[in-house]
């Protein structure tokens, strides 16, 4: 049922059940657990009144934004490279996509004492990260130019899935979400990301021809649709998220990559992301981190969902 402030009030058991599963997505197992509502009234890297903060709550529009993002980063080969054999998407790929879910979402909420040490972590694993693609090109994880790939396509891809499956955003929602990007992506390295839709197009097209097919974004779609892990809630739409983060790949760059047109959405599936989409933006959980973070800020509970 939806009240009248937007939010969908759900049976007290079917709200924890839902809580624990975007835990789940987000917590991995032996991984650290963070506190979203403390330091009490310590800002985050990005106002409460941001679009990031009401984009980023939405955990289906963070998933299959975060599987696009993937895609494209598997398809450069130097970032391919360092991605496939210095992670464990290949032994351990929940966990992986948990471990870049969490850091997403400090990044957003997290107080900037527990954010800005989260992300120099980061860095410094990178600054170990190099090596050699199958070309014998030379790569290191720490290359501006990687970086500025890696963050691009993030942005891109959360931004492109809460516009296609919860709510279109305008040229200049993209910009402002790109522009509040900017901070966040300087302390990561990325001292180039896009600033506007207008610079990420233009990214889309210089990196064109860096671009190829490779089996392994095929090997990562196949682990993603049949890895065990999901929260029990999303389990029966694996393979639709899988197939709706194909779709929001740009069509220039699907060609490129061999992403045949079965490969994204059918029509149904379609309108049942939407709607999952869309709902998944007015159900509040109280303990999400959105939520924790505006307490800590001294912001009420539905500010998020006013």
């Amino acid at each position: 049922m939806r009240s009248g402030n937007s939010i969908i009030r759900l049976p007290r058991s079917v709200q924890k059940w839902l809580e624990a599963a975007a835990q789940e997505l987000l917590n991995p197992p032996s991984g650290p657990r963070v506190d979203f509502s403390r330091p009490l009234g310590e800002n985050a890297l990005l106002p409460a009144d941001s679009m990031s903060w009401r984009i980023f709550k939405n955990p289906l529009a963070l998933l299959i934004g975060g599987l696009a993002a993937v895609i494209l980063e598997l398809a450069e080969p130097s970032v391919r490279t360092g991605v496939w054999e210095h992670s464990s998407f290949r032994s351990d790929p929940m966990r992986r996509l948990q471990r870049t879910g969490l850091a997403a979402m400090v990044t957003v909420y997290g107080a900037r004492s527990v954010a800005e040490p989260m992300i120099a972590r980061v860095v410094r694993m990178h600054s170990k990260i190099a090596g050699e693609t199958c070309d014998g090109v030379p790569y290191a994880a720490s290359d501006a130019r990687l970086l500025t790939w890696v963050q691009a396509t993030a942005t891109y891809g959360f931004a492109e899935a809460y516009s296609r499956y919860v709510r279109p955003l305008n040229v200049d929602e993209y910009d402002r979400l790109f522009r509040e990007g900017s901070a966040a992506s300087t302390l990561y390295g990325a001292v180039q990301a896009p600033t506007s839709y207008a610079e990420l197009q233009a990214l889309f097209t210089s990196m064109r021809n860096r671009l190829e097919p490779s089996p392994i974004i095929f090997e990562f779609l196949d682990i993603m649709r049949k890895v065990e892990g999901f929260p029990v809630p999303l389990c029966w739409m694996q393979g639709t998220m899988v197939r709706a983060a194909v779709d929001i790949i740009p069509g220039s760059i699907r060609e490129r990559l061999g992403l045949a047109p079965h490969l994204g959405l059918r029509n149904a599936e379609r309108w049942l992301v939407r709607a999952a989409g869309a709902a998944a933006d007015r159900i509040l959980l109280p303990g999400s981190a959105p939520v924790q973070a505006c307490r800590r800020v001294g912001m009420p509970t539905l500010h998020l969902y006013a």
